[in-house]
C-alpha cells in the first residue's frame, strides 16, 4: 500500500524513518503525521517507503518518509534494499534524506542499537526514538536516557507511538506519546537552531569500528555486537535480565501438534464468527438498499433514468454492499492476532509444512496477507531473499481467498446451504472455512508441482524475529478497520459503480424489437455476449446470466455480485419488480450450478489488478500469463468435476 498524504512542500526537510521490523516505526509514523497506515506486528508489512507531512513547533513543514523495516544497512531482502537505497540516495531521482529518526524497541536494543551505529556512521544528523518504553518500564528495565544519549552521540527521546491523547484521557490515563518532545529534538538536531550538537562520549568514541555501508559488503557483526553491549552495560544494565518472551504461552501456541490444533480452531472460529455476526447489520442494509430501490421506483417516471438507478446502481451496487459487515468482521479477526504477535507464531509453526511443499516460512506472511488481496500479498513477496522461491510464492498467492470472494462465497452460500446448526456450528460457516481450506490446500498442491518442474531450489529454513505477545491496541484496530471500510466503499464508489453503468448500458441497449415475450435484457449487446458465452461455459453449468457477470468481473471477483444484481434486476418482466438476488438465483439455479460457481471462484483469476502487480513484481509478461492460464484451466476442469459429481449425486 502506499501512502496517503501529498509530499511535502519542495523546500522542506526529508526525514527518514528507519528501524528494524517490530519496532513500532509505521505506528510511530501515524502519530507524528496523522496518516492511517495498517500497523501489523510482523516484519514484512512495509514494502514500499511512504511519505507524510508533519510540522516542527516553529511551524517548518519536514517531510517523513517511513521506510520499510531492515536489520542492517547491508541489504538481504528487497524491501531492505529499498530502505538502503533511500538512505544513501542510490534511487533514481531522490537525493539522501538530511535527517534520520532511528526508531528502535526499548525491550530489545541488543538487536536494534546494530543498525544505529550504521546509521550513526554516514555522518547524518540523527535523533533516536526509543520506543516502547511504556513496555520496557512494565518489565522493570532501567533505561538511563542520558547516558544512552551521551554513549551513542545523538538526542534520545522516549516515545509511545501506540499512545492517543484522546484516548489516554478517556481512560484516565496521562501517560505521554512523546511526540512533541521527538519534534522539538528534531527540530534542535536538524536545524541546529542554538547551535546545540550531540558530541559521543569518550568511551563511545573509543575504537569506534569502520562500518562498511556498502551494499555489496558485510559490517564487522562481532564489531559491532561488541559496541552495542559495551553501551548496554553503562546505560541499560539490567538488560540482560530481563525476559521478553511468555515461554509457557509459547510451549502450547508453538507446539507441533497442540499449536497446530489451536491455529485450526482460531481459523475456524473466525469463520464461524463471519456468518453468526454479521445477520442483523446485514439484514438493515438490505432493508436500506430495498427502501431506496422502492423510493425511486415510487418517485421517478418510468423511463431511462429510473432504470438506470433501480435496475443498474440501486441492484448491482446494493448487492455488494450488503457484504461489508462479514468483511468487516474477517478483518477484525486478522488485525486482532496482528497485534497480539501471534501471527509471526503461526508463520514457524507453519515453516515445516510449507517446508514439505518447498516453500519457507517466510511465505506465510504474504500468503496470508493474499486473504486480504493478493495484490499486497504478492508485493510481500519482497521480504523472501531467494527468487524461485518468492516467483512461486507469488504464483500461488491468487489461490488463497482474498476478500473479494467473500460476497460471491456469502451470496451462494446463503441462498443454497441450509442455515442450520451441526451441534455447536453452523453449515454456513462450515462450508465458508471449507471454501478457505479448499483455497489453502489448492494453494500447497500447486507449489509442490510448481517446485518440483520448473521453479526448482532447496529449502530455505525460516529465520524471524518473533515479536513479544502485546495486548492488541484499540486504536490500531479501529484504523485497520477503518481503512478496510474505505477501501471496500471507494471499490463500491468507482470500480463497482462504473461497471455497473457500463452494464446496464450494454444490458439496456438495444431496445427488443416489436412483437418480442421475453425480457429486453435477451435482445441486447450484453444479452448477445451472455448467449455467446453460454456455449463455452454450459458444460460446466453456467446459464448466460452467469456468463454476463464473469465479463465484469474480470476487473474485481465482488462486481460478479453486482453485475448478477443487475442482470437479474433487467430480466424481469411484465410488471415484475426486482427482488433480492438470494431468493431468485435459489429459485432458477440449480443446487450444481451453485457448486460449481464456488469451485470456480476457488481458482479463477478474475482480478485484472493481480495481473498487472504480477507484471510489475517480475518485469516480465510471461508470468502473468502463466499465472492467468494455469488458473483459468484448474478453474474450468474444478467446475467440471463438481458440476458431473453434483448432478450424478442429486439425480
Amino acid at each position: 500500500m502506499n501512502a496517503v498524504f501529498p509530499a511535502a512542500s519542495g523546500d522542506a526537510l526529508r526525514i527518514a524513518l528507519v528501524g528494524n521490523p517490530n519496532c513500532g516505526k509505521t505506528a510511530l509514523f501515524n502519530l507524528l503525521t496523522g496518516a492511517r497506515q495498517k500497523v501489523a506486528n510482523y516484519a514484512g508489512v512495509t514494502v514500499e517507503r511512504k511519505e507524510g507531512r508533519a510540522w516542527l513547533p516553529d511551524g517548518r513543514e519536514i517531510a517523513v518518509m517511513d521506510l520499510p523495516g531492515t536489520y542492517s544497512l547491508n541489504p538481504a531482502t528487497t524491501d531492505e534494499a529499498v530502505a538502503h537505497d533511500v538512505v544513501m540516495g542510490l534511487r533514481q531521482g531522490e537525493i539522501p534524506p538530511d535527517g534520520i529518526i532511528a526508531v528502535v524497541d526499548a525491550t530489545n536494543l541488543r538487536m536494534n542499537l546494530r543498525l544505529v551505529l550504521q546509521l550513526r556512521a554516514l555522518g547524518r544528523p540523527m535523533v533516536l526514538a526509543l520506543n516502547m518504553m511504556d513496555v520496557a518500564r512494565a518489565r522493570g528495565l532501567h533505561i538511563d536516557i542520558a547516558r544512552l544519549s551521551a554513549e551513542l552521540g545523538m538526542p534520545v527521546i522516549e516515545t509511545i507511538a501506540v499512545h492517543n491523547p484522546w484516548f489516554g484521557a478517556w481512560r484516565g490515563k496521562t501517560r505521554e506519546s512523546g511526540r512533541d518532545a521527538l519534534l522539538l529534538a528534531a527540530q534542535d538536531a536538524f536545524f541546529a537552531r542554538n547551535n546545540k550538537s550531540f558530541v559521543p562520549s569518550a568511551h563511545a568514541r573509543q575504537g569506534q569500528p569502520a562500518i562498511e555501508t556498502r551494499a555489496d559488503a558485510a559490517p564487522d557483526t562481532a564489531a559491532l555486537q561488541a559496541q552495542v553491549r559495551a553501551i548496554l552495560a553503562v546505560a541499560v544494565p539490567n538488560a540482560g535480565q530481563i525476559k521478553r518472551f511468555n515461554h509457557r504461552i509459547d510451549a502450547l501456541v508453538m507446539h507441533p501438534v497442540f499449536g497446530l490444533l489451536l491455529l485450526a480452531t482460531v481459523l475456524f472460529l473466525i469463520f464461524q464468527a463471519v456468518f453468526a455476526w454479521a445477520n442483523l447489520p446485514m439484514d438493515l442494509i438490505k432493508e436500506a438498499v430495498a427502501a431506496v430501490g422502492v423510493w425511486l421506483q415510487t418517485h421517478l417516471p418510468p423511463g431511462l433514468l429510473r432504470s438506470l438507478l433501480v435496475d443498474g446502481i440501486v441492484a448491482g451496487v446494493g448487492s455488494v454492499l450488503v457484504f461489508l459487515p462479514q468483511i468487516v468482521i474477517l478483518f477484525f479477526f486478522i488485525l486482532l492476532l496482528e497485534d497480539s504477535g501471534y501471527l509471526p507464531r503461526a508463520a514457524f509453526l507453519l515453516d515445516n509444512m510449507m517446508g514439505k511443499v518447498g516453500l519457507s516460512g517466510r511465505a506465510f506472511i504474504p500468503l496470508l496477507s493474499s486473504f486480504a488481496c493478493a495484490v499486497p500479498g504478492i508485493m510481500a513477496t519482497r521480504t523472501i531473499p531467494h527468487w524461485r522461491d518468492r516467483l512461486a510464492t507469488i504464483m500461488i498467492a491468487p489461490l488463497m481467498t482474498c476478500s473479494a470472494r467473500l460476497p460471491l462465497y456469502a451470496l451462494l452460500i446463503g441462498a443454497f446451504i441450509p442455515d442450520r446448526k451441526l451441534g455447536l456450528f453452523n453449515l454456513q460457516g462450515l462450508t465458508l472455512f471449507g471454501l478457505y481450506l479448499m483455497g489453502i490446500v489448492s494453494a500447497m498442491t500447486v507449489a509442490w508441482v510448481f517446485k518440483r518442474t520448473w521453479a526448482k531450489s532447496s529449502y530455505q529454513p525460516l529465520m524471524l524475529e518473533l515479536p513479544p505477545y502485546r495486548l492488541p491496541n484499540l486504536r490500531n484496530l479501529l484504523l485497520g478497520l477503518w481503512q478496510r471500510v474505505q477501501i471496500f466503499m471507494q471499490r463500491v464508489g468507482t470500480i463497482i459503480f462504473a461497471l455497473m453503468v457500463v452494464l446496464w448500458f450494454l444490458a439496456t441497449f438495444p431496445s427488443p424489437p416489436d412483437g418480442a415475450t421475453g425480457a429486453a435484457i435477451q435482445y441486447s449487446f450484453a444479452g448477445m455476449i451472455g448467449k455467446a458465452l453460454e456455449v463455452v461455459f454450459a458444460p460446466i453449468g453456467f446459464n448466460w446470466q452467469i456468463s454476463i457477470a464473469l465479463v465484469p468481473g474480470m476487473a474485481a471477483r465482488e462486481v460478479a455480485v453486482g453485475a448478477l444484481g443487475t442482470v437479474y434486476s433487467l430480466s424481469a418482466t411484465g410488471q415484475e419488480t426486482a427482488q433480492a438476488l438470494s431468493p431468485l438465483i435459489a429459485k432458477s439455479w440449480s443446487t450444481a450450478t451453485a457448486y460449481s460457481l464456488l469451485a470456480w471462484y476457488v481458482f479463477a483469476p478474475q482480478c485484472i489488478s493481480t495481473l498487472a502487480v504480477v507484471k510489475r513484481e517480475t518485469n516480465s509478461w510471461r508470468y502473468p500469463l502463466l499465472m492467468a492460464g494455469y488458473l483459468f484451466a484448474l478453474a474450468y476442469a474444478a467446475s467440471f468435476i463438481t458440476y458431473r459429481a453434483a448432478l450424478a449425486l442429486t439425480a
